[in-house]
């Protein structure tokens, strides 16, 4: 068996890509390991800038912390009730959208004039104020849906998806229909579980999308308590907001005020930052496997 041996190009070429994507990588994560460092630090290193990558003075006194503050969780819990409705509603949006469009002319009359409904709409926005005056026309002001019925039709998910389902052998579907299913049982049963890399890389960038989202809270609810976690906490982040904590300071016990002598701003807000990442962190994991297949075989042909 001969072993081909790489050139001293292609070698070089190795080592630089190598070495940048080494470097590409530790500039995404340093951030965050400074996050967590500074979140299990003391409020005297943190103020001296003592903490880089590890932790010092170690103490958990900024989770007991967040852990104690009800509007933390209390925003938590709405970020995760608008991915719960956001994330099957964009789904089925999306593919009754995607599957008519990857029909060809013959079959779906209608298709350039729905192509163009949805590319004006990606390439030109009304703008915010129209924006807002439809969503409180039609009553979702301060209401969940308000977070969701907005963003129901993403058109870059609509074209991944329809490349997919163009690109599948049409003898499937032919097959299906000729033992008796209709085009929405030929969709459900037969092609939507052969779109698993597509429907999974669609479903992360929702999620993600959704958990990081945070300015559409502040213009379409009322209440502080209808935040979603991302929109609380950049509320918090403002200077004034752990100030107000520590001016309350005499309405404390010993014992908490003891844990608030080892708390700052910038670990409290660290704490909060990273319990925040965990979500995302754990899901990406299980939908990694068909993130980058979903992206090549949706973005094969135009």
């Amino acid at each position: 068996m001969v072993v081909m041996t790489p050139s001293p190009s292609r070698t070089l070429f190795l080592v630089a890509n190598a070495l940048f994507l080494t470097l590409a990588a530790a500039v995404c994560l340093f951030p965050m390991i400074h996050v967590l460092a500074l979140s299990f630090s003391s409020a005297r290193a943190a103020a001296a800038g003592w903490v880089s990558l590890f932790p010092v003075e170690f103490t958990l006194s900024s989770y007991v912390y967040v852990a104690s503050k009800s509007e933390f969780w209390r925003s938590f819990v709405v970020s995760i009730q608008r991915i719960a409705l956001a994330l099957p509603l964009t789904l089925l949006v999306t593919v009754l959208s995607a599957y008519p469009l990857s029909k060809g002319k013959e079959r779906f009359h209608a298709r350039p004039f729905y192509t163009y409904f949805f590319l004006v709409p990606m390439l030109f926005s009304g703008g915010l104020i129209p924006w807002y005056l439809v969503i409180r026309q039609v009553g979702l002001i301060d209401r969940l849906a308000a977070l969701v019925v907005p963003q129901l039709v993403v058109v870059f998910y609509c074209i991944l998806l329809m490349n997919f389902f163009r690109d599948m052998p049409k003898e499937i579907e032919e097959a299906a229909i000729v033992d008796g299913a209709g085009p929405i049982a030929a969709l459900f049963r037969v092609i939507l579980p052969l779109a698993k890399p597509p429907i999974a890389t669609i479903a992360l960038f929702i999620i993600v999308g959704h958990w990081n989202e945070w300015f559409q809270a502040i213009i379409l609810m009322n209440s502080p308590e209808r935040y979603p976690l991302q929109t609380y906490l950049q509320s918090v982040i403002s200077p004034t907001a752990f100030e107000l904590a520590v001016s309350s300071q005499s309405a404390m016990s010993p014992a908490e005020l003891e844990r608030m002598r080892e708390i700052s701003d910038r670990t409290f807000k660290s704490a909060q930052i990273f319990v925040a990442m965990i979500p995302v962190l754990a899901i990406y994991p299980f939908l990694q496997k068909y993130f980058t297949k979903g992206l090549v075989l949706g973005s094969l042909k135009g």
